[in-house]
């Protein structure tokens, strides 16, 4: 059964910064292109980053790229995110996903999430 379990969230002031963690099962996590996604209060499904087999190859959105970063651990089964200058537009529901296709990219795979860390970013 494949399953995701993130985890590093919580309440942070603005300009401050969060590690959220990611440990998948069910499935060969280095077979995987992963990706994290968030869902804000009322508003739609968000993309934020993937990141390819071995890591070595990343894309972010717009709004995060310079303070965000994406990694990965295939010895530790972990997928990471690092964000910082963390602002009240971050603050939302953060699910990492992986690839609907393995060794591919393409596209998420939403019915891989777990329940998601929450980031709430607030004075």
């Amino acid at each position: 059964q494949v399953q995701t379990v993130e985890s590093g969230g919580g309440l942070v002031h603005p300009g401050g910064s969060l590690r959220l963690s990611c440990t998948p099962s069910g499935f060969i996590f280095s077979n995987y292109w992963m990706y994290w996604v968030r869902q804000a209060p009322g508003k739609g499904l968000e993309w934020i980053s993937w990141i390819n087999l071995d890591g070595s190859e990343t894309k972010y959105r717009e709004s995060v790229k310079g303070r965000f970063t994406i990694s990965r651990d295939n010895t530790k089964n972990t997928l990471y995110l690092q964000m910082n200058l963390l602002s009240a537009e971050d603050t939302a529901l953060y699910y990492c996903l992986r690839d609907r296709t393995p060794r591919l990219r393409g596209g998420f795979d939403w019915h891989s999430r777990g329940q998601g860390t929450q980031v709430t970013v607030s004075s």
